[in-house]
């Protein structure tokens, strides 16, 4: 997408799965992209190896999401290294563990919100101050997840619930922040074959679900990227925000 040429974009979690797909597309556009990780140093420099590989350019960042001090010291710098933040992609996020709702104890629920959700309006809080100075609006994309509108497999309620969050936070801001042109919209994957559900999900869990969704396999990350690049581009979504686009094999039809 040609008019992502240079612009310079935040990638929550991109050391893996959709982050790391999303950051490898954006680089295909020859964007900048911040490649963001907490526990994976390596695989994030393998990424950024790729970014450049594709044809862009861009820097290792780390930052513990659930730690909103990281996530303020995170859009700083980037924004020091770059000189601006044109896109921010909130996707760092996970199960944690699952676990039924009414065995959740409060650490759990905390940890849970902290990583899924409070920690995309945190971010989003420290980079929208940078976009609206910046002058010629910007993009937040959140990836949410089917999860939200189904209530997800067993265990996941914590999950699927912070999802919940995400597709209302997503419609929330975007009406704030409208009239700064920052459009904010959501992806919402369904089952992507991803890093995940490594531990958390069986793969006869994975099996069951793959036979409920109509075309019959689970998604690629690479499947996702593609709508996480349409919404970043201006030219191709610019009167598009405040929604949130299912990639999810037709399991969940709104």
């Amino acid at each position: 997408m040609d008019d992502l040429k240079d612009k310079v974009v935040l990638v929550t979690g991109s050391s893996s799965g959709i982050g790391a797909a999303t950051a490898i597309d954006f680089g295909q556009s020859k964007a900048r992209v911040a490649v963001h990780y907490n526990s994976h140093a390596e695989q994030a420099h393998a990424v950024l190896a790729a970014v450049r590989a594709a044809g862009g350019d861009g820097a290792v960042f780390h930052a513990d999401v659930a730690n909103t001090a990281q996530l303020e010291r995170l859009a700083v710098d980037v924004c020091q290294h770059f000189g601006r933040i044109d896109v921010l992609v909130n996707n760092a996020g996970g199960f944690v563990r699952r676990c039924a709702l009414i065995d959740a104890d409060d650490a759990l629920i905390d940890q849970v919100f902290h990583v899924n959700a409070r920690s995309m309006l945190a971010l989003s809080r420290c980079v929208v101050p940078m976009m609206r100075r910046q002058g010629d609006g910007g993009s937040i994309i959140n990836v949410s997840s089917q999860s939200a509108r189904s209530g997800g497999s067993f265990g996941a309620g914590l999950y699927a619930s912070s999802k919940g969050y995400v597709n209302t936070l997503t419609r929330a801001l975007a009406k704030e922040l409208a009239p700064d042109r920052i459009r904010v919209n959501a992806v919402s994957p369904g089952v992507i074959e991803t890093p995940i559900h490594d531990g958390h999900t069986s793969a006869e869990l994975l099996e069951q679900l793959r036979g409920g969704i109509p075309m019959q396999r689970l998604g690629r990350a690479s499947e996702c990227s593609g709508a996480i690049l349409f919404l970043a581009s201006a030219k191709r979504s610019a009167y598009i925000t405040g929604q949130i686009i299912e990639v999810n094999g037709g399991s969940v039809m709104p």
